[in-house]
């Protein structure tokens, strides 16, 4: 299995050149050169797996170039650090089944794959004798993820922006109390976006990337996609034995819905719909529903991990509705980059349609839907999940599953829950006792030098 940039300019690599890789040298964003084709035995031999054993089946399919051993060890010690033994269960609550992703050590989606990643990392370093520096962004999770991921791992050293005082207090702690010598978090005074414009700017000098042994966790990196597939498929082929399943899907980056997208890919029959939901940065909303991509100022919401009007994911979608056309997508993407907008006409809206379906869910109605959920399930969303559930509701087929998918435990969120029920939810043994704890943090300027500054100080 070869990776390419959906801009076209590099020779194919593998999936270990990928991973190290990042962001493409182009700028571009890497795929697999090729799908993969899955038989009707694979999917009856998959359908009775742990989940650690699917992993390996799924992920096989696209790594071909770690001896498959290697690879098991490296998915088992990834998910020995979760507390449910189904690693993402599924249960049925009212209308909906809920895919809880948040079993992790930071109890956030994103645990299920920075633990497998930051392990991979591991491995291809300690291989190559070589040192990584990891630059990324986050708006909430994928920050303490990363960072739980490879906190005292030799040869790394990680750097993560947030945008200061834009996050959940929790997130800033599991963040900031860290204080591994390996792990350095920067708060920026700007938004996620900012910081992630940053990081991509810094990714996109070639020579400091190179010199300085720079690494992406972001959902810009491949391994990053193919670890979030196979819950998508697991929670599949759970369900679909008597037919396919739609999926809710609370997305701002794209990251997590194309995981599902690449998992329909794979599973056609299984998968039926997508349904992708924001809060009021309605930019991915607009994209499905009108064919509007274009840049609209941050909302800060309950749920801020999805304050977000700038999909770092887009770009991989947009070369398949593309037909797989890198020098169209590199276009396109270089006018984006000049106007901040691109508009779909009604042929490319007939696609875009057929792959998902959408809904925008205001605050209000995130609240509303924690209380209304508790009071009827006695089950408390975090707002991100509410966010789901509520577009789900809009798409509900009675004769098809509704899987959505709850990316986060609800105490990461205690105000939005609190001011939703009434009471604070139930605070997990993580997360007890983080404001008491000794924490680390460099508030800087959403800058590109001062933040390249930073990195240069403390880089291995």
């Amino acid at each position: 299995m070869k990776y390419i940039s959906t801009r076209g300019q590099i020779s194919p690599i593998s999936f270990k050149e990928a991973v190290m890789m990042g962001l493409a040298t182009d700028g571009g964003l890497l795929l697999p050169q090729t799908m993969p084709e899955v038989d009707k035995k694979n999917v009856t031999a998959w359908r009775d797996m742990s989940y650690q054993d699917l992993a390996h089946a799924v992920m096989s399919l696209f790594v071909d170039d770690i001896d498959p051993g290697d690879l098991r060890e490296l998915i088992n010690r990834s998910y020995a650090t979760f507390s449910h033994g189904d690693i993402t269960p599924l249960v049925k609550k009212g209308d909906v089944y809920i895919l809880e992703l948040f079993h992790g050590p930071t109890l956030a989606f994103k645990d299920v794959a920075l633990q497998f990643l930051g392990n991979v990392f591991e491995y291809l370093l300690k291989e190559s004798g070589d040192k990584m520096n990891i630059l990324g962004a986050t708006s909430g999770d994928t920050g303490s993820a990363a960072i739980y991921g490879v906190r005292g791992k030799e040869r790394i050293n990680i750097f993560i922006l947030h945008p200061h005082k834009r996050v959940s207090a929790i997130q800033e702690l599991q963040m900031t109390t860290v204080t591994d010598a390996n792990v350095f978090n920067m708060a920026i005074r700007g938004t996620f976006d900012d910081g992630q414009a940053i990081v991509k700017t810094i990714f996109n000098d070639i020579a400091f990337k190179e010199n300085y042994h720079l690494g992406a966790v972001n959902s810009i990196n491949w391994a990053r996609i193919l670890a979030q597939v196979v819950y998508y498929i697991y929670a599949a082929l759970k369900l679909s034995a008597k037919g396919p399943v739609d999926f809710s899907v609370p997305t701002g980056n794209f990251g997590d819905i194309f995981a599902g997208y690449i998992a329909g890919k794979l599973l056609p029959n299984q998968i039926r719909r997508l349904v992708l939901a924001t809060n009021e940065n309605d930019l991915l909303s607009r994209f499905v529903l009108h064919g509007d991509y274009s840049l609209g100022k941050v909302v800060h919401t309950s749920s801020p991990s999805m304050d977000i009007q700038l999909a770092s994911n887009f770009e991989r979608y947009l070369y398949f509705l593309r037909g797989r056309d890198a020098e169209r997508t590199r276009k396109d993407m270089e006018e984006f980059g000049q106007t901040g907008r691109l508009v779909f006409p009604e042929d490319d809206l007939q696609q875009i349609r057929s792959d998902f379906v959408s809904r925008c869910v205001s605050r209000q109605e995130t609240l509303e839907m924690i209380s209304s959920f508790y009071r009827e399930n006695d089950y408390v969303l975090d707002p991100h999940t509410a966010v789901g559930v509520k577009a789900a509701q809009f798409h509900l087929d009675g004769d098809v599953p509704m899987v959505c998918l709850a990316t986060a435990h609800p105490a990461k969120f205690g105000t939005a829950v609190q001011e939703a029920i009434g009471r604070s939810p139930e605070m997990p043994e993580g997360l007890q006792g983080l404001e008491n704890k000794e924490a680390r943090c460099k508030v800087l300027d959403a800058d590109v030098e001062k933040v390249r500054e930073f990195v240069v100080e403390n880089a291995l």
